[in-house]
């Protein structure tokens, strides 16, 4: 295969396709030949991956500039069709040669992802998924521009967020109603979005031969080794042992603010945030993104030399944007960057307890990347999505510990990890929630608004909080719409359930031996995606479960370290 140098720019198709044509015209005559072929393609789909991450990355971080947004949306457009033409090809010169079954065992894992990956693609589907993308981008622009002007500034909603922790109820409920207001201004265009996403999204299904977009989705995400069955089970397991604890919190909260029901602006059903129930003053771990990074790089040299050499690392190579601004999309995320093997990660932080969690969790992601980054072909670091999130939902509870770095006194600092650990209890019966709004959603393609409102009612009373919502029902139905996974990544957040049962696993581990933990916690994150979601689970010393019995013992010791830090 002809050089790539450094500097090529694959933002172009006719850039890339002199390399596509010479991997798909080689003459392969043995199985030597066809991993020259693996790792040539794998190359160039470093150089690949890494333009496209860095034009999403220039769009997220600024939604408003429309040519950073035109050159994503020409990416999506003019090379991603091309270039899944020119993967089905190179699918099927690799699984259907001779020699594939001469390969090394390394490739199997690869090979069974092919394979599924030739079973799904159909041509026809190619434009369909550029229209999927164009309107998840024209979502963020919606949701990464809104402001409101509250206390006479505008203010972005990550911002806001300081204000629903106010001891101030009218405070709350003002900055509630506020932002409230604001996004109903865009709710129709957003449902209307999403509309047209099921649409989309169940023609693809059934260009592919699946009766429903679930079971396209399974075998597209290669979720191999769990089922839907499992995933309802999941649903099932959180909701007995769960809910009667988030119950119990509330019912704490409640009684304390001596209020006759919790509204919304009382506590966060997702994050179960809110105001202090002894009224003390809200957290504050750090005053700018500056200080928090700072004390981060304190924080994981103190865990680990390792760990805060892989941090300083990432704030040497000037890869985090963290500060939330007008213009930016919302959330956070960890983007690595294949051919340059550098971690990128993008947040919102306005200086809340969650924003520190929200930035351990995303090094956490990082730190996966950099463990596995040794590994030779961009395949073998792709890591699935149910043990990436083990990587920074485990980092999380990991550093409780050293979270004094951040506070003044230990009664801050237990605050913090109380709040973490309802947070915890709080967010998988969310995540419940979410899946199973999907399942509902892609089984369903052809609902009504007025069924899929029904539908999302019912979960919400299955697994939410008891609350008032006298005069904002309208919220309560689309507040679905603020979960950007349902619009940007379909069927991406079960990922989040699994991975918290694998991280409470390790943070167990953690609390009777902090270096067995971490010694663990390298051993699976170096592996990448050399082995089946069970094995990374094993090399981890984790059981890969979704039972009662098995979240009931993982969330009874939760409630054991929450009565420690009473």
């Amino acid at each position: 295969m002809t050089f790539i140098p450094e500097d090529f720019d694959a933002s172009s198709w006719e850039n890339i396709e002199p390399y596509v044509d010479d991997l798909i015209q080689r003459n392969l005559s043995c199985s030597s030949c066809l991993e020259k072929l693996i790792s040539d393609s794998s190359n160039l789909a470093e150089h690949i991956s890494e333009t496209g991450a860095l034009l999403y990355i220039g769009m997220t971080c600024d939604t408003e500039d429309e040519t950073k947004k035109n050159d994503f949306l020409n990416f999506v457009e003019n090379v991603r069709p091309k270039l899944s033409k020119f993967s089905d090809k190179l699918n099927r010169r690799i699984a259907e040669h001779p020699s594939v079954g001469d390969l090394p065992d390394r490739y199997d894992l690869m090979i069974r992802g092919i394979k599924s990956d030739i079973d799904i693609f159909r041509e026809e589907n190619i434009p369909l998924g550029v229209e999927q993308t164009k309107l998840v981008t024209k979502a963020q622009g919606i949701t990464g521009g809104m402001t409101v002007e509250f206390e006479g500034e505008e203010r972005t909603f990550p911002e806001m967020k300081a204000f629903l922790e106010s001891n101030n109820r009218s405070v709350r409920e003002k900055a509630w109603k506020s932002m409230v207001s604001r996004w109903m201004n865009d709710s129709e265009e957003l449902s209307e979005i999403f509309d047209e996403l099921i649409k989309i999204r169940h023609e693809i299904a059934k260009n592919a031969g699946f009766d429903s977009y679930t079971n396209y989705m399974f075998k597209a995400m290669h979720r191999f080794d769990y089922t839907v069955e499992d995933c309802l089970t999941f649903h099932n397991s959180i909701e007995k042992v769960c809910m009667p604890i988030v119950r119990e919190i509330n019912e704490k909260r409640r009684s304390s603010f001596n209020l006759e029901i919790l509204s919304p602006w009382d506590v966060n059903e997702k994050s179960g945030s809110g105001p202090d129930i002894e009224r003390k003053n809200p957290l504050r771990p750090f005053d700018n993104v500056g200080e928090m990074v700072q004390k981060l790089s304190e924080l994981f040299h103190k865990m680990s030399r390792d760990l805060g050499n892989k941090f300083d690392k990432l704030v040497e190579m000037d890869t985090l944007d963290l500060e939330t601004r007008k213009g930016k999309a919302p959330g956070g995320y960890q983007y690595y960057l294949e051919k340059s093997r550098v971690p990128f990660i993008f947040m919102n932080a306005a200086g809340l307890q969650g924003d520190l969690e929200t930035m351990i969790h995303e090094s956490g992601h990082a730190f996966h990347s950099l463990y596995c980054g040794h590994l030779d072909l961009i395949d073998e670091r792709n890591y699935p999505i149910e043990f990436a999130e083990v990587a920074s939902m485990s980092m999380e509870l990991l550093t409780q510990d050293e979270w004094q770095i951040f506070y003044d006194n230990d009664d801050e600092v237990n605050r913090a990890i109380l709040s973490h650990l309802e947070g915890v209890v709080f967010l998988l019966p969310w995540i419940a929630t979410i899946d199973a709004f999907q399942h509902w959603i892609y089984a369903n393609p052809n609902h009504t608004r007025e069924e899929r409102t029904e539908y999302w009612l019912s979960l919400r009373d299955r697994f939410g909080s008891k609350m008032d919502w006298k005069d904002n029902e309208d919220f309560r139905e689309l507040s679905w719409q603020q979960q950007g996974h349902l619009f940007g990544v379909p069927f991406y957040y079960i990922e989040y359930g699994i991975a918290q049962l694998g991280a409470l696993q390790l943070w167990q581990t953690h609390r009777k031996s902090p270096e067995k933990a971490l010694k663990d916690y390298e051993n699976a994150m170096k592996l990448g995606n050399t082995k089946i979601l069970p094995e990374l689970f094993a090399a981890a010393e984790l059981k890969l479960g979704f039972d009662e019995k098995h979240v009931d013992s993982l969330i009874n010791e939760v409630k054991t370290a929450m009565a420690e830090v009473r």
